[in-house]
Formats: C-alpha cells, structure tokens, sequence
C-alpha cells in the first residue's frame, strides 16, 4: 500500500512539474516574439539592419542578447521536459 501512495505523489510531482515548465515555456516563446518585433521596429526606426554596422543600435544588439539567452533556456527547458517524459514513459512500461 505504502508503494501505491507513494507513486501518487510522484506521478503528481511529475505532472505538475510538467504543467509548469509547460506554461514557462509559453510564457518564454511569447517574450522572444516580443523582443523580436522590437529588434525589427529598431532597426526600421534607424534604418540599419546589418549587425555588423557600428552604428547599429545599441537597443536593438541589447534585445537580440535578452532573446538569444531566452533561446536557449527555452532549449534547456524543453530538454528537461523530454526527460521528464521519457522517465514517466519509461516507469510505466
């Protein structure tokens, strides 16, 4: 019986970990389309596009940062979610 609750609690553990990174990650790709869209007013307001420019804004470099970093946590996170899933998977079988 111990066993049986026991592995409730876990697979409630496993679910609601996943609802959060889930809703995270939500939350982090609408931020990316976000900051992209202001790179892109930027670089119309300016009229430079080429990154490689030294009078490229400093506002619009400062955003591709944020969003290349939010990038790759949603990378990490979308990880961490696949593993959750295949030990999930793994312990039923």
């Amino acid at each position: 019986m111990a066993k049986l609750h026991h592995s409730g609690i876990a697979q409630e553990t496993v679910l609601r970990q996943t609802e959060v990174i889930q809703r995270m990650m939500g939350d982090l790709e609408r931020t990316v389309q976000i900051l992209s869209i202001h790179i892109s007013t930027e670089e119309e307001r300016v009229r430079i596009f080429d990154r490689s420019e030294p009078a490229y804004p400093i506002l619009a470099r400062t955003l591709i940062a944020r969003r290349d970093n939010l990038v790759v946590t949603l990378a990490a996170l979308g990880k961490r979610l696949h593993a959750i899933n295949s030990a999930t998977v793994a312990e039923a079988a």
